[in-house]
């Protein structure tokens, strides 16, 4: 077969992602607050964007301020700095006595007959500088520390910083302890505290690193254990307990027993405790309400991250025809102009060819980053609205009418495609008549109809069990099996599985452990009303 050279002409379509194209598609998956931050880097590195207001240009005194001050010149005669006249309110005769030469101090006092120190007592300068030493402060700022009318004022800067539980462990740190040693192992240890106040369980590692013993990382844990606040510097939640309880003096050989098998405590086999114990009914509910009383995460009433608020990008409320009133939240989306004046003026003055294309390519990126901020803005507009159209059922009688719903339903009614309305539903918030619900959580999967119907929404038999198991008799406990038939029963062809699955999601404990709860309490009720009556004997 021979190698031969040729032309041909081939045609054919691709998609380019251009990086404006790419930014354009990042942008809608970016929440209101990671947008506000990439708008504030934009305005920083590009000079031809601005921040939209409602003031006007700069150097334009304001409308009102400006009538104001005409109407004032025009009523009272002063002039433009209010003192009865600008410079044409002089007469000539006092220009030119303004402008003559006095001569020398003898000619003057020659003149006036008598020594300038009687006439002027003392020098302008020190006379204005006693005045204003005498003069009482008019405005808050001048007795100090009030607050400034310039745009540097901040009031964070008078905000106390709160204080971590690393920095209240330190300071009790430097008063524990007097040798250098000691202190180096009491701040490791209090680097290895988590925001809770625990400590890893293993401390062998620590022992090892510092190059010292287990017995010296020992003795001072003890130390660091009597620490503010009890129950910090534990490896376990016994052990958290266990000082707490010692700092209350109840820590005797009953109370350690029940700290020791929490196990059965969790699992409510008072029967069990109270034979390990060795104690009565009552005893056994006192401790057990003692118990209830501790702190099992100590550390956490001290600074830790610090949650940020939930904003809002859409609402939605009533409309006065009975349907659904959907608006973007407009304090969340940044406003942002171009500078077309300033781009003119530099054109015409910037003459080298460097300079121009850096002016020409930030304002095609300003033109840009307007326009994807406005198509963003459109976008979860429309993507927002088609969900509340979808889910009516849902903003007018709540959670159990939640429809199931994906991401295809809602991008083949407004036409685009799946991959951007996941992007706009990502990290948006919508405010309701119900609440604040994420985009996402109107996205469920669905549940197969038992007698052929429409589906159920995943989220509306969630809300369907948690209903049946709270209203369940302590005497008659459902079981995954009873939810199962009562579900079926209602229309909802579901698995035992599933209804295990989405119970033990919303942390609801199995149908022994309710039942060992719910008898445990009526229990407690029915000791406490029976003593009640012991102690307060009704008259024959």
């Amino acid at each position: 077969m021979a190698l031969t050279q040729r032309l041909e002409f081939r045609q054919s379509q691709s998609l380019v992602m251009t990086p404006q194209l790419m930014q354009a598609i990042k942008l809608l998956q970016l929440s209101n607050l990671d947008l506000t931050t990439f708008v504030e880097e934009e305005l920083e590195r590009n000079p031809l964007l601005e921040r939209a207001s409602d003031e006007g240009p700069a150097g334009e005194a304001p409308a009102e301020a400006g009538s104001y001050g005409d109407s004032d010149g025009q009523g009272d005669g002063q002039g433009e700095d209010g003192f009865g006249g600008g410079a044409e309110g002089f007469e000539p005769g006092q220009e030119e006595w303004m402008s003559k030469d006095l001569g020398t101090r003898a000619e003057i006092e020659q003149t006036l007959d008598t020594g300038l120190d009687n006439v002027f007592s003392e020098e302008p300068a020190e006379a204005a500088a006693r005045n204003a030493q005498d003069a009482a402060p008019t405005t808050y700022t001048e007795w100090g520390g009030g607050a400034s009318g310039t745009e540097d004022y901040n009031l964070e800067a008078f905000v106390a910083a709160e204080t971590t539980l690393s920095d209240h462990l330190a300071e009790q740190l430097a008063v524990a302890f007097t040798a250098p040693a000691q202190r180096m192992i009491g701040q490791y240890l209090i680097d290895l505290v988590d925001e809770a106040g625990y400590l890893p369980a293993d401390l062998g590692q620590a022992a090892e690193r510092l190059g010292a013993s287990q017995a010296d990382v020992e003795g001072v844990l003890a130390v660091l254990q009597k620490f503010d606040p009890p129950g910090v510097f534990a490896r376990n939640l016994s052990e958290c307990l266990a000082i707490q309880l010692r700092e209350l003096d109840r820590y005797d050989p009953a109370m350690q027993a029940l700290v020791e098998h929490l196990d059965l405590l969790a699992k409510r086999d008072i029967v069990a405790l109270r034979k390990i114990c060795g104690v009565d009914d009552e005893d056994i509910a006192d401790m057990i309400g003692e118990i209830r009383r501790l702190n099992p995460k100590p550390g956490m009433k001290f600074g830790s991250a610090r949650l940020q608020t939930m904003v809002p990008d859409v609402y939605v409320r009533p409309g006065p025809d009975g349907g659904w009133h959907v608006e973007l939240n407009s304090d969340t989306l940044p406003r942002v102009l171009v500078n077309q004046t300033y781009y003119s003026e530099l054109s015409k003055k910037v003459g080298k060819d460097g300079d121009k294309s850096y002016f020409t390519d930030a304002l095609q990126n300003a033109t840009w980053l307007v326009r994807a901020l406005d198509q963003r803005a459109r976008t979860i507009l429309k993507v927002a609205t088609e969900i509340v159209r979808q889910q009516d059922g849902f903003f007018t009688h709540g959670v159990a009418h939640l429809r199931p719903l994906n991401l295809k339903a809602v991008a083949d009614a407004i036409q685009m495609h799946e991959s951007t309305v996941s992007r706009v539903t990502a990290n948006k918030y919508m405010a309701t008549n119900r609440g604040t619900f994420e985009l996402k959580y109107f996205f469920t999967a669905s549940i197969a109809s038992a007698d052929g119907g429409e589906a159920h929404s995943a989220e509306a038999v969630r809300h369907h069990i948690k209903q049946l198991i709270d209203s369940e008799e302590p005497s008659a406990i459902l079981s995954d099996d009873t939810i199962v038939e009562r579900l079926r029963a209602s229309g909802i062809d579901i698995a035992r599985r599933t209804v295990a699955k989405y119970r033990e999601a919303m942390r609801i404990p199995s149908s022994v452990q309710r039942r060992r709860d719910k008898q445990s309490a009526l229990g407690n009720v029915l000791s406490t009303a029976l003593s009640d009556r012991s102690r307060n004997p009704e008259p024959a």
